[in-house]
């Protein structure tokens, strides 16, 4: 997939095709592209196909108005800049074109002093856009740290700590929501402390099946339990002198517990079916998103285990609680991906940024991440806009992560594939409004809904819109 234009776009939507040399004329010379068309219902169909960086729009055509025209625009892509031009003008239309989003409304003929301050007011915002999204990735890049990044108070807090506790600390307990990076930390404290150049093994406790659980921590000997044929070492043997990271520790069952309690306080383990001992030296880094404190008060947790995983608790914040930082992670992302995937996207619009800076992340980091990748995947552009960002969000929506001003947030969800008959009330209300703001541009509205636009014109369909 390749961007469709590396310049900017202007779309010139006028039943005059006299309109486009003039255009042309003027745009081109400054850096613009300039495609035109003459019918406003075909130029709604083919905005989110073009992406244009303007539109310019005439008042007066025959088929659609200016102004249904450019409240089209607005809702599909609210990124693009819109002009407003006519033969006609009147105080009246110049307010309504400014209410509904317009940059400017032109008289014809043009004032051509204004028109080109206005493309070289949208040119030179492009490229400080592109500046500012390249220094985003740089100081990203700076900020750093051990594969995490952060520049808000609590993250650089946090680089101090692991800095200032790695050489030393022989258990310690990582605590935070899904999402938000605590492997990262776990192998950051490996790195950071005299361990780094030994062994870092990791081990998800969910993942585990309960009976394989001693065996996996500790190894067997052959003929310890049905299917033994070899002797086995466990991963406390394979990490000696480095550091075992055990994720989600919290799903570690009961029985084994005393075990992993002795292994930490004695350095000792014993594989299953053997009466030797061995000693380990191993640094013990537990990872958990659950209240293992209060979990440890109704004895689903031994509180002693507690007391001696957390003898360092280091505490992750969720991504909702540092959102300074979400600009960074997203330029570091968008850089990383855009780089894997061989495009050339610089980043976000501002419009997308914004729904990303707001948006309640439940799934913290790993959903950022997430989100962003499906988005380089569909972008078109240069810059990922906020339907991309809408459509790269639609899977996670199960997830409640949805924009602060969706047009879903009124009325249950849309299922792509839900039969029309089975529409609610709410929801086929939904469909009327969304169609009515983006003046019947059936793809722009199908983007929004966050469905194909096969289950949109079966809708439209059904409820004889």
């Amino acid at each position: 997939m390749s961007d469709i234009h590396p310049r900017p776009l202007i779309l010139v939507v006028d039943d005059d095709p006299a309109m486009a040399p003039i255009v042309e004329r003027f745009a081109r010379p400054l850096g613009f592209d300039v495609r035109f068309e003459s019918s406003g219902l075909k130029a709604l169909e083919i905005l989110s196909d073009l992406r244009p960086d303007v539109a310019m729009i005439d008042l007066q055509m025959p088929e659609i108005g200016g102004i249904e025209v450019l409240k089209g625009v607005r809702a599909a892509d609210p990124d693009c800049q819109a002009i407003l031009i006519t033969g006609n003008p009147s105080v009246d239309t110049a307010i309504e074109a400014v209410r509904a989003g317009a940059l400017d409304y032109l008289s014809k003929p043009f004032d051509f002093d204004r028109l080109t301050e206005l493309l070289v007011g949208v040119r030179d915002g492009l490229a400080q856009r592109e500046t500012l999204l390249s220094a985003d990735a740089d100081i990203a890049s700076r900020m750093q740290f051990a594969g995490m990044i952060g520049r808000s108070p609590v993250m650089q807090d946090l680089f101090s700590v692991i800095r200032r506790v790695a050489p030393h600390a022989r258990t310690i307990l990582i605590t935070g929501e899904t999402g938000t990076g605590k492997e990262l930390v776990a192998r950051a404290l490996h790195d950071c402390g005299p361990r780094k150049a030994k062994r870092f093994l990791t081990l998800n406790c969910a993942a585990v099946v309960e009976t394989l659980f001693e065996s996996e921590l500790f190894g067997h000997v052959r003929g310890a339990f049905t299917g033994a044929t070899d002797n086995k070492v466990g991963l406390f043997e394979h990490a000696h002198q480095g550091s075992l990271f055990l994720d989600e520790i919290g799903e570690l069952p009961p029985a084994l517990q005393p075990k992993l309690l002795r292994a930490l306080e004695q350095g000792e383990i014993q594989r299953v079916g053997s009466l030797d001992t061995k000693r380990v030296d191993v640094n013990v880094i537990a990872a958990t998103n659950r209240n293992l404190s209060a979990e440890s008060q109704t004895d689903r947790f031994r509180m002693d285990l507690f007391y001696r995983l957390s003898v360092i608790e280091i505490h992750l914040p969720p991504l909702r609680d540092r959102r300074e930082d979400i600009p960074y992670l997203t330029a570091a992302f968008v850089r990383e991906i855009a780089g894997r995937l061989g495009r050339t996207i610089s980043g976000v619009s501002p419009a997308a940024e914004r729904l990303l800076s707001q948006a309640p992340w439940p799934g913290n980091i790993r959903q950022l991440r997430n989100v962003l990748e499906r988005a380089c995947i569909l972008a078109e552009g240069r810059l990922i806009s906020e339907l991309d960002l809408q459509a790269a969000i639609a899977p996670a929506a199960g997830s409640a992560l949805t924009a602060p001003a969706s047009p879903f947030s009124a009325a249950p969800a849309i299922v792509d594939e839900q039969p029309p008959d089975l529409l609610t009330t709410a929801q086929a209300e939904q469909i009327r409004r969304v169609l009515q703001e983006t003046a019947g541009n059936k793809a722009a509205a199908a983007r929004r809904l966050g469905v194909s636009r096969r289950s949109l014109y079966r809708w439209i369909d059904r409820l004889k819109l």
